[in-house]
């Protein structure tokens, strides 16, 4: 057995559980690891950053600057979700590997993976229900497009980045608005390992933006690092996040299925890639098969439309998911 499938109790990532489901062939090609794969999606992603701080610091002029920070924002998303798979233990085979990329890129966008960890098992294994932590995100759409926007508009001014990062620390808000709840912290359930090292991982996590705006400082780049790298992580990703997050599970039409309790976006190469990085727009499937990893979601998309699963799925164009997550909220009920 390899070394990142040993998952112990208070660790696991429950699968969908749905009537119908791809033959146990299928999910176990599926989710066959490939750290090939996994090293070219890393690669693509390094190099887009890299491209786009240069062609910033070649052309410095506050356009291209503006331009350069939201593309480079999208970027910092990517790191985000190979942070993700990292955090399912889908990222490479070898759990030192796994552990050790995951939480590079995690910390380099302010999150702890680990911490992560521990948060998004519970979103996985109670989807909408009173443990899920990301209810206050998600829950309540459509609410409106005014609601939306003045949402939108306080993650891109960086007044609700403070609360994102506590998020991804392993603290997610309680909410009880619209009636929905998280219930219990996340740390309070998941096995005393992943408690430690969730815990000893924030402190490196600290320690790196700690650092790095005074080594920028020391190298006389503390400017461009600022607008380049730390500017975009406080404002221009938080509504990127955030409308992901939305599009993924706002909206939905059967919070008890798993098929459709999430969503899975499909629209234009190029808007797939700048908003849903790393094949995450597959989201109903990720959500039915979590132990596949992101260079395999396509072929689950299509391996569960050839057995009749999509047809059943809450499969949409993004155009046609913002419609309706930014739709007028339904009325309601008169009283007797």
């Amino acid at each position: 057995m390899r070394e990142a499938e040993t998952v112990t109790a208070g660790e696991t990532f429950r699968r969908g559980t749905e009537r119908r489901s791809l033959p146990p062939s299928v999910v176990k090609e599926l989710t066959r690891q490939d750290d090939a794969k996994a090293w070219q999606g890393i690669a693509e992603l390094v190099l887009s950053i890299i491209g786009f701080m240069t062609i910033a610091l070649l052309f410095w002029h506050p356009l291209v600057i503006f331009g350069c920070m939201i593309l480079i924002a999208t970027r910092q998303q990517a790191c985000f979700v190979i942070a993700h798979d990292a955090a399912h233990y889908r990222l490479f085979g070898r759990r030192a590997l796994n552990e050790m990329v995951g939480r590079f890129f995690g910390m380099i966008v302010g999150i702890s993976m680990p911490a992560y960890r521990v948060v998004h098992r519970l979103h996985h294994n109670h989807l909408y229900g009173p443990q899920d932590p990301d209810i206050p995100i998600h829950a309540g759409y459509p609410r409106g497009r005014d609601y939306l926007f003045r949402k939108l508009t306080r993650d891109l001014l960086g007044l609700t980045a403070f609360k994102t990062y506590s998020y991804f620390f392993g603290n997610p808000a309680i909410n009880t608005e619209h009636g929905v709840s998280t219930g219990s912290r996340p740390l309070d359930d998941t096995s005393p390992r992943l408690r430690a090292a969730a815990r000893a991982d924030r402190w490196w996590v600290l320690g790196f933006h700690v650092t790095a705006p005074l080594v920028a400082l020391a190298g006389g780049f503390f400017v461009e690092y600022l607008l380049l790298w730390a500017l975009p992580l406080v404002t221009f990703l938080q509504p990127l996040l955030r409308l992901r997050a939305i599009c993924e599970h706002g909206a939905v039409p059967d919070t008890a299925s798993p098929l459709r309790a999430a969503r899975t976006n499909i629209g234009q190469p190029l808007i797939l890639w700048l908003f849903f990085p790393c094949n995450v727009n597959f989201h109903v499937e990720h959500h039915m098969y979590p132990a596949i990893p992101f260079y395999n979601l396509p072929a689950a998309h299509r391996a569960m439309r050839a057995h009749g699963l999509v047809a059943e799925a809450e499969v949409r164009d993004v155009w046609d998911t913002l419609r309706r997550v930014m739709a007028d909220p339904a009325p309601e009920p008169a009283q007797a």
